[in-house]
């Protein structure tokens, strides 16, 4: 009944523009109004409607905290609502009212939700774990939430989030945490109905991606307006193909880390995840820049490495004489079998065809396929995960993201001295005493453990089999990759190089975040869900968004947006969830 009750709302507000701004409309005595719709508002809307006075920022911040309010039971996105979101954005309304022309930055009173592994100094950050849930907050904010407040951004809250960014335990579903437990999709929010194992573990039917999943969940849901996720590898791509937006992984280097909770400095990164490529562009262009404490960031010094306006390469025929490669398997492998060279799921293999006719009507020279030459190499260099000896020995692994989670996590704690857990082992031992297991071990913590077992000193064996890693992960990817953007004559530069890889959905993130290059993803479609084993009969599930992701060099940002702007503008497969539709509050008529 409340499913119904809330379709009904949505036809009713069908008449509305949907993210419409100042939308000048005659009245029956011949004067004009304004009306201004907050769902799928863009920030370029929000500016121009806070500008002419049809709305406030803390009218906002209100409106964003009607539909939590209502919804946010149904899809838990936030692990924590800022209390003081209302009053900082009345703090701005003033400032605004004192300023001379429009304000510097796009996102002055714009609400922003953080991934919550990123530092507040004014509120908890956990990383989902019950180990943080009496946390006080950091002593001082991270790099990027400093540079989003003095830009004038309202931070709305914290992001629920697979628990330590997805990497504590092995089978942990996306989007659950000991702490904030399941998110849930907005496209399908529905408990999985399948009554075995795995599946009857109180998971969503449709996964939320991870481990950015919070933020996802409330930008798809309209939540917020933009938020801000990390990646380490897949966890800002992910999410946003699974909530049907746009997600952008930066160069490593772009985006300062410090003051974010890591799994290892090696490769994560903190980026923006949107409605729009224009507003992640907005929102990259504000958190991107150098930071002395840094080092990574130093590389921003450079002319043309990092910019502070990347709207500037929104251009709609950036896919004409664009070269792209696609490279098909295995990355292609969940929707086609390369054994009998058919599609095993036609719908997503559609959804490739399409968007790959939409990059060649529109200009852009399309190689499909165009493997990547070591693809086998890459493969057979995977993430080590529980055991120091590879299994089966053949096969051996990184230890790289374990290395890290020990070293970096500890190092990270070390500038939290209110926090109730000091290092690693501090919270695998918390985790393994708390009171009640099916909470705090609910998937285990085999991951940590495996961690704890490092011997991250100078010197050990383990330190020297992480700079051995680290190198053989960068010589794989990087070779790999830049074979590809080097084109067929192998020489950077050149007139045959390839300006973009496309992947599906994030299948290809694991490659460009070893080698710490750049991916962006948006919107591709939907396709029918597919559940194995199937669901009881009478359960339908809800289509499945699916996106495409462009990636490039280090520091090819520009090109990416450029390119997933021609692309989204060509084809617009963004649409808003049906399970969150507009509220008699969204809408102000003046």
């Amino acid at each position: 009944m409340k499913r119904l009750a809330l379709v009904l709302f949505a036809l009713a507000f069908l008449s509305y523009p949907l993210g419409a701004s100042d939308d000048d409309r005659h009245d029956r005595r011949g004067g004009h109004h304004r009306t201004f719709s907050l769902v799928e508002a863009t920030i370029d809307q929000l500016q121009d409607a806070l500008e002419r006075g049809t709305i406030s920022s803390e009218q906002l911040v209100n409106k964003y905290m009607a539909r939590i309010d209502e919804y946010e039971g149904l899809i838990n996105a936030f692990i924590y609502v800022n209390p003081d979101a209302a009053r900082e954005a009345r703090a701005l309304d003033r400032l605004r009212r004192h300023m001379h022309g429009k304000p510097d930055s796009p996102l002055f009173g714009i609400p922003v939700l953080l991934k919550d592994n990123i530092n507040t100094k004014d509120m908890p950050t956990t990383a989902g774990s019950v180990a943080f849930e009496r946390s006080l907050p950091p002593p001082r904010d991270a790099f990027i939430t400093r540079k989003l407040r003095r830009a004038g951004a309202i931070i709305l809250g914290k992001a629920t989030l697979t628990e330590f960014a997805n990497f504590i335990a092995v089978g942990m579903p996306t989007g659950y945490s000991s702490l904030g437990r399941f998110g849930f999709n907005p496209y399908d929010p529905r408990l999985d109905p399948r009554p075995v194992a795995p599946f009857n573990d109180g998971r969503p039917v449709l996964g939320t991606g991870g481990s950015s999943s919070g933020s996802g969940i409330g930008v798809a849901a309209n939540l917020v307006t933009v938020a801000v996720g990390t990646e380490t590898s897949g966890s800002i791509l992910s999410p946003g193909t699974a909530n049907n937006i746009v997600g952008i992984k930066p160069t490593l280097g772009l985006v300062s880390r410090r003051g974010i909770l890591p799994i290892t400095a090696d490769q994560d990164t903190a980026g923006p995840l949107a409605r729009t490529v224009a507003d992640a562009a907005i929102l990259l262009g504000e958190i991107a820049g150098f930071d002395f404490k840094d080092r990574a960031t130093w590389a921003c010094l450079i002319p043309g490495k990092c910019f502070s306006d990347y709207t500037k390469f929104l251009k709609r025929n950036a896919l004409r004489g664009a070269r792209i490669a696609v490279p098909r398997n295995p990355y292609w492998g969940g929707f086609f079998n390369f054994t009998t060279n058919t599609p095993s799921n036609p719908d997503q293999y559609q959804i490739m065809i399409d968007a790959i006719e939409v990059l060649r009507s529109k200009g852009a020279f399309v190689a499909d396929p165009y493997e990547i030459p070591n693809q086998a190499d890459i493969n057979n260099f995977g993430i080590c995960t529980t055991t120091k000896d590879p299994v089966p020995p053949a096969t051996p692994c990184s230890i790289v993201l374990a290395y890290g989670q020990k070293a970096h996590l500890n190092a990270y704690l070390e500038d939290r001295p209110n926090a109730p857990v000091r290092t690693l082992a501090d919270i695998i031992a918390f985790n393994a005493g708390h009171p009640v297991p099916a909470i705090a071990l609910k998937y285990g913590q085999a991951i940590f453990q495996f961690a704890q077992s490092l011997d991250t000193s100078p010197g050990s064996a383990d330190t020297l089999r992480y700079m051995q890693d680290r190198q053989k992960d960068l010589d794989l990817t990087r070779t790999g990759l830049d074979a590809v953007f080097n084109g067929p004559d192998g020489r950077k530069g050149t007139r045959d190089d390839f300006d973009a890889i496309l992947f599906p959905r994030n299948n290809g993130a694991g490659a460009p975040a070893k080698a710490g290059y750049p991916s962006i993803v948006v919107p591709g479609g939907f396709a029918p869900a597919v559940l194995n084993p199937p669901p009881p009969a009478g359960f339908t599930p809800e289509p499945v968004p699916f996106g495409v992701t462009f990636s490039g060099r280090a520091f090819s940002e520009p090109t990416l947006i450029a390119l997933a702007y021609a692309y989204e503008q060509a084809t617009h497969h963004r649409r808003p969830p049906e399970s969150t539709p507009p509220l008699p509050t969204d809408v102000v008529r003046r």
